[in-house]
């Protein structure tokens, strides 16, 4: 039997399918985020930035502690989601959802504001003064120009979620087929002393991480710069 037949994939798909899931709900919310930024002059800026920005430098541990008291049967998010739907938040997919995405926020919300900001308000404006609605202006003229950090966005946003291990394992433990990824599933034949496993499976993420940031690199250097 080969190595490769040895080996359960099951963590990676599941790691994939977190990511593209994560990836996804954080580019609807992290848009209209990074665009209030982009052009706010609201006191607030420096504050939600920072909140943002918090992920960057915040342990994966701390984040995922408080996050397994906010989204526990006994917390106040846990508590209504018990309610209306009689499952737990924590130890479930949709619990590593909700952990994944104040995770990657950054990684999404950041490439997103430095676009919109490159866009500037001259091509809005005019798109205005033609009687362009806000909503299409948006649509037709700044997502276009800003390709490049939606790009970055979701690529980045998908491939640091590829990698997550402190904020997972927190939230979601190590469940088979439910809430154990890819990065649990390394620790999990490291302790076993399963060392080529654990190699096969980080050679794994190594490789697809390098390629998502070669693609990235690749992409936004053929994009059109935009500054306004």
């Amino acid at each position: 039997m080969s190595l490769l037949a040895t080996i359960d994939w099951t963590p990676v798909w599941l790691t994939l399918r977190l990511a593209g899931v994560t990836a996804g709900v954080l580019l609807l919310i992290g848009t209209p985020i990074a665009w209030w930024l982009a052009y706010t002059t609201s006191a607030w800026k420096t504050v939600v930035e920072a909140v943002v920005a918090l992920p960057l430098v915040l342990p994966p541990t701390v984040l995922g502690f408080y996050l397994l008291i906010a989204l526990g049967p006994e917390g106040p998010i846990g508590r209504l989601w018990v309610g209306l739907t009689g499952s737990s938040l924590a130890f479930s997919f949709t619990g590593l959802v909700i952990a994944s995405m104040l995770y990657s926020l950054p990684f999404v919300v950041q490439p997103l504001q430095g676009a919109f900001e490159a866009v500037g308000r001259k091509p809005l404006e005019a798109a205005w003064s033609l009687g362009a609605s806000k909503l299409k202006a948006f649509v037709t003229v700044a997502s276009p120009m800003a390709l490049r950090g939606y790009v970055s966005a979701v690529v980045l946003g998908f491939a640091h979620t590829l990698g997550e291990f402190g904020v997972v394992l927190m939230v979601g433990g190590n469940i088979p087929g439910v809430t154990k990824v890819l990065s649990i599933a390394i620790y999990d034949h490291v302790e076993a002393l399963e060392y080529t496993q654990a190699h096969v499976l980080s050679a794994s993420l190594l490789i697809a991480s390098f390629l998502i940031l070669a693609v990235v690199y690749t992409v936004n250097r053929r994009l059109p710069v935009h500054v306004s």
